[in-house]
């Protein structure tokens, strides 16, 4: 495993993390804790060290299932990164919560599922413009990092472009950016990285697999069951996203090279980006997705690359 320096934290984070939005029931599937456990247990086996999850992902139920794995390990060799702003009433049905008081209700809560006394990572999650221009609201949070509540604050953008919030991260004290990222969402390189660098912002990208479309196991023509989150997605843009995985597999994929690896490898290279957060659904997915680090493309030389 490598690691990475997130932005103007003392984080060093593995390049590979673990995304749990999958803990959380809406990617037709259902978890036990022991299936978590076992999960967490390959994680850190392979040397992953960063978590990221939400309150929403269920209601505070990754959460749950994390933080009983943690009361059982040692709390301190885990980075952990939540999530506020949305809370889970049923799988696809959540409603916007930006307070002061709620966030701080929300901090409270996402506390005691995680069984912990910190959170390292706390990001405002995919808010609008207008909830994030809440001056009440990064007071209380930077009052939650004075007593150390909260180690560090950071950004989930809702949109691969949204250079507004980006801009504003370091004005908030937000360290770091969490923004969707992969070979077939590559917006982010226009504006919001430019701006990271610029800043020092550490960044988080989500969905690097593109909901699974770059892990070569789905040809065209695939149909996903109505409790996939899939199912959701514009059937024309998903056949189109298929179509286009089929061309980057014949031509980008080295012969020989597993195609998830490759997708993480991918974004990895660039040089603004710390980590990625993939899902997965098992400790043998776990392992596939830490061995994209060994691949070339994750180069030692990376400006936040630690030793």
């Amino acid at each position: 495993m490598k690691y990475r320096r997130l932005g103007k934290t003392d984080l060093k984070v593995s390049v590979v993390g673990v995304g749990t939005w999958q803990f959380g029931g809406e990617w037709g599937m259902d978890f036990s804790q022991e299936e978590v456990n076992s999960i967490l247990d390959k994680s850190k086996e392979v040397g992953i060290n960063l978590i990221d999850t939400a309150e929403c992902y269920g209601d505070h139920l990754s959460e749950k299932f994390i933080g009983n794995y943690l009361s059982n390990d040692k709390r301190e060799d885990w980075i952990v990164a939540t999530k506020f702003g949305h809370q889970f009433h049923a799988n696809f049905e959540r409603t916007n919560h930006w307070s002061a008081e709620e966030v701080l209700t929300q901090l409270e809560d996402s506390l005691k599922a995680l069984k912990t006394d910190y959170i390292d990572l706390y990001q405002f999650h995919s808010g609008s413009d207008e909830s994030f221009k809440n001056d009440e609201l990064w007071t209380m949070l930077d009052k939650q990092v004075q007593a150390g509540k909260i180690r560090h604050l950071g950004i989930s953008i809702g949109s691969n472009q949204n250079i507004y919030q980006t801009d504003l991260a370091t004005e908030v004290n937000a360290k770091a950016i969490q923004v969707v990222y992969n070979r077939l969402e590559r917006e982010p390189e226009e504006e919001v990285f430019p701006s990271c660098e610029r800043q020092d912002l550490g960044v988080l990208a989500r969905v690097p697999l593109a909901s699974g479309y770059l892990s070569g196991k789905y040809k065209p023509g695939a149909v996903f069951g109505d409790q996939d989150v899939r199912h959701k997605h514009d059937q024309e843009d998903v056949a189109r996203k298929l179509r286009l995985v089929e061309e980057i597999k014949l031509n980008e994929v080295p012969e020989g090279v597993n195609m998830a690896q490759w997708a993480l490898a991918w974004c990895l290279k660039h040089p603004a980006v710390t980590t990625v957060i993939p899902g997965c659904k098992s400790p043998e997915q776990v392992e596939l997705n830490a061995s994209a680090a060994s691949l070339d493309l994750v180069q030692d030389d990376h400006p936040q690359a630690v030793k």
